[in-house]
């Protein structure tokens, strides 16, 4: 993670934008952390990263590992025999 101060950013958004591509980005105000610049190499890395940050399928996910852990479901091991 590459962290940079804010008013470097300001000065030159592309070129963040760009590095942000490979690395995350951590923007510092005063020295202290205040963001974090993502950047998507693509439209799958985009789709990718609102699905893993998408509230309802978070709690998907949280409800089918619940099922899992009482004895309820299938275990992808076993879903092809």
């Amino acid at each position: 993670m590459k962290k940079v101060a804010l008013s470097e950013v300001r000065d030159d958004l592309s070129k963040f934008l760009r590095l942000a591509e490979k690395e995350e980005v951590l923007i510092t105000r005063h020295g202290k952390p205040a963001g974090v610049l993502i950047g998507f190499e693509s439209e799958d890395d985009w789709f990718d990263y609102r699905l893993e940050h998408d509230p309802r399928f978070l709690r998907r996910i949280e409800a089918a590992r619940r099922s899992l852990r009482f004895g309820r479901g299938v275990r992808l091991e076993d879903a092809g025999e």
